[in-house]
């Protein structure tokens, strides 16, 4: 098992957690913070916008099993990295498009991945690449947020199911297995 770890900011982290959850070879992902000048932040802290932080998600996975640019493009396919600061109603730099890469080798897979996708976009992506920086797990009640509260939750009705319906449509073949809901 070459187990490596990547690091993707794309909105919500409620949002793409639950995408990437569901994916063969992912073996976790924590919602958390990175990028931003103020140590330990708190939720509270980072949705204010004016800590630095991205809410993001650092995934675990088996190099062997799925690769650093396949997890790449599907981030691209799940998130609108077209939108600066912002994903729909979410609104500021802590929901930034970002790319945290731990190795040059991932930063050249980064760049590809930016190509990649704006090669099939009529408007410029603004994904960045930005230094790995200190990573700050998210509060309990925020992991594996949609997994408990998502059937409840007015926003991740509206929001989050949606999205992990047609990503589950996309990738049935690179599923852990059925998924529930």
């Amino acid at each position: 098992m070459a187990e490596q770890v990547a690091t993707l900011a794309g909105g919500c982290f409620w949002c793409v957690e639950a995408v990437f959850d569901d994916l063969v070879g992912v073996s976790s992902v924590e919602s958390g913070y990175i990028g931003g000048q103020v140590v330990n932040p708190t939720y509270r802290q980072v949705c204010g916008g004016d800590t630095g932080h991205a809410e993001a998600i650092r995934i675990r996975f088996d190099a062997d099993v799925i690769g650093y640019g396949d997890l790449l493009d599907i981030f691209f396919a799940v998130h609108d990295a077209t939108q600066l600061n912002r994903q729909g109603n979410d609104v500021g730099p802590q929901y930034r498009s970002a790319i945290f890469p731990n190795s040059p080798e991932q930063e050249a897979e980064a760049q590809a991945a930016i190509a990649r996708a704006q090669a099939e976009s009529d408007r410029p992506i603004v994904t960045t690449i930005e230094p790995d920086a200190p990573w700050y797990p998210a509060e309990d009640y925020h992991q594996e947020y949609f997994a408990r509260e998502g059937a409840s939750n007015p926003y991740c009705q509206a929001v989050v199911a949606p999205k992990l319906a047609k990503f589950r449509k996309s990738y049935a073949a690179q599923l852990k297995a059925a998924p529930a809901q």
